[in-house]
């Protein structure tokens, strides 16, 4: 680890045990004078300073060159004024050291060419080239050393790194895309559990170094995204998912940093998701914020959970609607204000920053 990112990770704790973070102490249900928020996809093709850079790059060549993925994380962060920067980065990024080629299609978004069908191709992946992946790590150095001094309120600005969770990884290497029925996934994993079994233990011990990677360079907490787990039923993700997930999630939160789990979609599956033992679990807009809390139990903080479509809804409106949201929150300690899914193209960056302002108003303590 470089001195500078030694200086980063000792300024992050105070003599009295707490974060200097907002955003952390909010993970850890640590007290807080306001909820924290932050926008899941908050840097993307809605705001013109990403659109900018897109026009120079492919989404992969943002990805993988540390200075740009860099400036797209700390622009979004800083025209948003939010309390946490997650760094630009792309779920399947770990496809191409494992092994498993694959390309952003206009249209049809991620696809894999040649899907993972069989043993013999799970047999063939690789699992010592994790290294390839530090061009994230060292994005978020430059994010993590940015954003290092306190803001004029006294708090830093946390910084996020993320990876896919298994079994939504494992999701897109068989489908080879996008699906609306995982007819290819449940397959695999319903008929040959040996398989699926060598595939997930891959993936997790991929993104447990890949996860490594980022806390050492600054990251201050890890989400892991299972945008898919939505599809199961309570009882396969019990069965096929809930052990390798458990398993990853306690491998980060061994590196000393909470991790936040979400998924969409997945309301059945809160009360289970639980036990994977994640300090916070992300609610999507379907389930009433109050409602996801108390699935989540007692101890594990939330976040969530404004429908991002309502972004577009009038400014009257919209307010309300986060209002209601920091209501059902009811300011308990280990509420994190976000919204239940990405921000989507087109959506006024103008109601974002309202949105972002508006939470710190109107959660102040």
């Amino acid at each position: 680890m470089s001195d500078a990112s030694t200086v980063i990770k000792m300024s992050k704790q105070r003599a009295d045990g707490l974060s200097d973070s907002r955003f952390v102490r909010a993970c850890l249900c640590q007290p807080v004078d306001r909820t924290p928020v932050w926008f899941l996809r908050q840097a993307g093709r809605y705001m013109p300073e990403y659109m900018a850079v897109r026009r120079n790059h492919s989404l992969l060549e943002i990805c993988r060159t540390p200075d740009v993925a860099a400036e797209v994380t700390i622009t979004a962060a800083e025209r948003l004024d939010v309390d946490a920067a997650i760094i630009f980065a792309d779920l399947l990024l770990p496809f191409t050291p494992m092994g498993l080629d694959f390309e952003f299609v206009n249209g049809e978004g991620p696809v894999v060419h040649q899907p993972i069908r069989t043993r013999e191709q799970v047999e063939a992946l690789r699992t010592d080239r994790a290294d390839e992946l530090n061009y994230v790590a060292r994005a978020i150095e430059q994010v993590a050393k940015h954003f290092a001094p306190a803001r004029p309120d006294g708090d830093r600005l946390g910084i996020i790194g993320f990876i896919g969770a298994p079994f939504t990884l494992a999701s897109y290497m068989i489908e080879g895309g996008s699906s609306r029925n995982y007819v290819e996934m449940k397959k695999l994993m319903y008929s040959d559990r040996t398989a699926w079994s060598m595939l997930m233990d891959k993936l997790n011990t991929v993104l447990a170094a890949y996860a490594a990677q980022q806390v050492q360079a600054g990251a201050d907490v890890i989400q892991i995204f299972d945008s898919w787990a939505g599809a199961l039923s309570v009882q396969d993700y019990r069965d096929f998912v809930l052990p390798f997930t458990t398993e990853l999630v306690q491998r980060v939160k061994a590196l000393g940093v909470p991790v936040i789990y979400f998924g969409v979609d997945t309301a059945s599956l809160l009360s289970t998701m639980r036990e994977t033992g994640a300090d916070v679990l992300g609610l999507d807009w379907r389930v009433p914020l109050e409602e996801g809390w108390r699935l989540a139990g007692e101890g594990v903080a939330v976040q969530g959970n404004l429908d991002p479509i309502a972004l577009f809804a009038p400014e009257d409106l919209l307010k309300q609607r986060v209002q209601q949201v920091l209501t059902a929150a009811g300011n308990r300690n280990g509420h994190i204000f976000n919204l239940g899914h990405g921000i989507v193209p087109g959506t006024p960056v103008d109601a974002v920053i309202n949105v972002s302002k508006w939470v710190k108003e109107l959660s102040a303590r």
